[in-house]
This record gives structure tokens, sequence and C-alpha cells, in this order.
């Protein structure tokens, strides 16, 4: 691919991610729609990698993403494209912090954006549980649910919801779990 047409749809997804790294998800399925190198099923793969691995979602899936598209020019350049619009408007708007507050309509794109934060993470929730818990070659309503892996989802989302340890517990508990029951 080439590295400028990369860069530049990382520049996009970037700038109209709002609300951090999982609202990626659903621009980087839309890459996976359009570019042969990136398939839903490989942009799973690059989340779950990317959700276990340090560092900010996004940035990781950028990564993984900008390598399996052109390599490791690719690995660098689609972060690069990911955090260079953020960083150009972190800048701006922390210049101009004190007019921001004081402006009723920036306030009330701001107000605006925060339910779009929430439904871009809310697509990207959707899309994610597809690729999980969703089979959809099954023939039957009732078997488009693939089990062991609900099962698995619904223990760990119990698990996490009652006990909230670290992170790092359950993610390690996932990968264990994938092993043993070949997931």
């Amino acid at each position: 691919m080439n590295l400028f047409v990369l860069y530049m749809e990382f520049v996009k997804i970037g700038l109209f991610s709002i609300g951090g790294g999982l609202a990626t998800l659903p621009f980087l399925f839309d890459l996976a729609a359009r570019y042969d190198w990136l398939s839903p099923e490989r942009l799973g793969d690059f989340l779950a990698i990317a959700q276990s691995a340090p560092g900010a979602g996004g940035v990781n899936m950028a990564v993984q993403a900008g390598f399996a598209a052109a390599g490791v020019p690719g690995a660098f350049i689609a972060p690069l494209g990911l955090v260079s619009a953020p960083v150009v408007v972190i800048i701006v708007v922390a210049r101009m912090l004190d007019y921001f507050k004081k402006n009723r309509i920036l306030g009330a794109v701001f107000s605006g954006l925060r339910p779009a934060a929430v439904g871009l993470i809310s697509a990207a929730a959707f899309e994610v549980w597809k690729l999980s818990l969703y089979d959809g070659t099954a023939l039957v309503w009732y078997k488009m649910l693939r089990p062991r892996e609900a099962v698995f989802f619904t223990v760990l989302f119990v698990l996490i919801w009652k006990f909230k340890k670290h992170p790092v517990v359950y993610i390690a508990a996932a990968g264990i779990a994938g092993i043993v029951f070949k997931f």
C-alpha cells in the first residue's frame, strides 16, 4: 500500500474517532471493507492483542494495521497518522481553553460530542461482540451464538463486575482459557 494513502487514512481516523481507542474500531472496520489487507476477523485479532498489550489501544491497532498494510514502514506511518490530527487539535484547544469555556456554542458542541463518542464506542462493542460470539454460518437462529465463547464471556463479565480485580488478572485468565478451551 502507498504510505501516503495509509498515513491519510489514519489521519482521518484520528481526527474523527472521538472517544479514544475503541472509537477507532468503526473506522477500522470501514478500512477492512475497503482494503484487502485487512479483514474483520484479522481486526478482531488486532483488538485482542491491542487490548492485552501495554499502551493506547488505538495506537496499538494502528501499528498492527500499518504493519499488515505496508510492513515495518507502515507500522510507523499508521500510528503517526492516527495521532497527528489529535495532537494539533489538543494544542489548539489547550491554547484557547479559556475562550472555549466561555463560548456557549462550543460548549453545546462538546455536549453533543459526548453522545457521539458513546455511539462510536457502542457500535465498536457490537462489532466486537459479533466477531467474538456470533456465528453467521449457523442455519437456525438459536445456534447463532457460539456457546463456549458466550459462557466464557458471561463468566468473565460477572467476575469483572463483582470482584473488580486488576485487568491483568482477567487478561491472563482469558489467555489461559483460550489455550485450555481452544477458542
